[in-house]
């Protein structure tokens, strides 16, 4: 199951849910990758769809970046590349980022833990889940 966002309408259907996940939980990804080191965006991407077994699939992260940028919880460092003189911008997170980050864990943990005890609950009364 390939979690990309598409233009077709979804709503009500499991890919609307897929979809709503997906960007809940982009920020967190970003920032869980940039605890680790700086990246530049493609190395991002790539490397979500890699872990995710392919299963999380992102067309663009810009809009999250710039977000995360926004609100300082990342920065933009430019490197230049020797082979050609290309600049790479990479990101890297902040302090202020990394708390962000852990707050998201957290709170997601403590989200999936809930809907995980509702879905068993379900499960036990016979229901579909």
């Amino acid at each position: 199951m390939c979690i990309v966002a598409k233009k077709t309408k979804t709503s009500g259907s499991p890919a609307a849910i897929q979809v709503a996940l997906k960007k809940a939980t982009t920020e967190m990804m970003v920032l869980k990758l940039l605890r680790e080191r700086p990246m530049y965006t493609y190395e991002m991407m790539s490397t979500i769809e890699e872990r995710s077994g392919g299963d999380i699939v992102f067309n663009t992260l810009y809009l999250s970046i710039y977000r995360l940028e926004e609100n300082g919880y990342i920065q933009k460092h430019e490197k230049v590349m020797s082979e050609d003189n290309r600049t790479r911008i990479y990101f890297a997170i902040t302090e202020s980022g990394s708390a962000y980050l852990d707050a998201l864990i957290q709170g997601y943990r403590q989200y999936a833990r809930a809907l995980a005890r509702v879905l068993e609950l379900e499960q036990e009364k016979g229901g579909d889940v």
